[in-house]
């Protein structure tokens, strides 16, 4: 499994950015960067992320820099993956 490919097109539904993800890539900027990623989206992507991927994400695991990049976030799931 593709982690990076995976959140894209978890960020694709719950942000609803149609084709707009397929020109990401890891370094692409998500929180502050993308206009639809505003602090109330953060909740809708971190409960798809649980769905998509089985994981349980505590509210003290959630910082800014999770959200910094796609790739920052594809790297946050896989570390949650692992455990």
């Amino acid at each position: 499994m593709n982690v990076t490919e995976e959140v894209k097109l978890v960020l694709s539904h719950a942000l609803r950015l149609g084709d707009r993800v397929r020109q990401f890539n890891s370094s692409t900027g998500l929180f502050g960067s993308i206009p639809e990623f505003d602090s109330m989206a953060v909740v809708t992507v971190i409960t798809a992320l649980e769905d998509r991927f089985g994981i349980v994400v505590e509210d003290d695991e959630i910082t800014a820099d999770i959200f910094e990049t796609v790739g920052s976030l594809a790297v946050f799931v896989e570390g949650k993956l692992a455990t």
